[in-house]
């Protein structure tokens, strides 16, 4: 149905368990294909930067720098609707000390089960959320903490399989019906943004957090620790922060630092 090793830092790691809540998450995103780490331009494919060829080492990276959880997604899994990188995902999530959250082609109730059994913390549903809500209806009644939809969404409409495929759905109807089935944290992506290193929709979020009383992660856009200040402000969960990262527009540890005193 189609819905029309030592690490420095001041964070604790309890891996797998809720963080205390005393700032806005500040989540680097580790994207995976076909086995490097890189960053696309609007999720267009044919505009990708490599940034590392070794994944891991980039994850551990983050976690030694203070970040208090890591963002995974696999794109080709996400162009091909099954996880493709999951060797590497899973080498991942056995030596992060911090919780880690899975998205890209994890369309199947088994794929939830085998990637929380390596150890991901939650997994992020996207286009199957879409497609097949009876999944997450099944998924929210079984593992009701570990589920979370992306709505990615471009110029308000939600796209799908890799963002290459528009819906009429606009992103807040989306999360209204995901809430009925049982969601309880989303993640919201403003896909013209994303790696532009422009800025987010701040009006646009900011009537999604004030319409939706669940935990709202934002991406897309985010280049400056002004825009972590605003997002938090509008009362965003979390900001899962890509190319700023890898180009050095944000500086993890200082952000982290900055954020935990505001």
């Amino acid at each position: 149905m189609l819905w029309h090793i030592v690490f420095k830092t001041t964070v604790t790691y309890n891996k797998g368990k809720t963080r205390g809540k005393t700032a806005i998450d500040i989540i680097p995103a580790v994207d995976i294909r076909g086995g490097q780490c890189v960053r696309l331009y609007q999720g267009d494919y044919e505009q990708e930067t490599v940034f590392s060829d070794d994944p891991l080492e980039v994850a551990l990276k983050w976690q030694s720098l203070g970040a208090p959880r890591l963002h995974i997604v696999d794109l080709d899994g996400a162009a091909a609707g099954e996880l493709r990188n999951l060797a590497t995902i899973k080498e991942i999530a056995g030596a992060a000390l911090i919780p880690t959250q899975l998205g890209g082609g994890i369309r199947q109730l088994e794929t939830i089960e085998e990637v929380l059994k390596a150890g991901i913390e939650r997994v992020v549903l996207s286009t199957a959320a879409v497609e097949n809500p009876e999944l997450v209806k099944q998924a929210c009644q079984k593992f009701p903490e570990s589920i979370v939809v992306s709505v990615d969404a471009r110029e308000g409409q939600v796209a799908i399989r890799g963002w290459r495929q528009e819906t009429e759905l606009t992103a807040l109807v989306f999360i209204k019906a995901m809430v009925k089935l049982g969601v309880k944290r989303f993640i919201y992506t403003d896909i013209n943004r994303d790696g532009t290193l422009t800025e987010p929709d701040f009006t646009a979020i900011s009537e999604l957090i004030d319409n939706v009383k669940y935990p709202l992660i934002v991406a897309g856009g985010i280049s400056s620790l002004n825009h972590l200040r605003m997002l938090k402000k509008l009362g965003a969960e979390g900001a899962i922060v890509g190319k700023a990262l890898y180009t050095g527009d944000i500086n993890l540890k200082q952000a982290l630092a900055a954020i935990s005193q505001l």
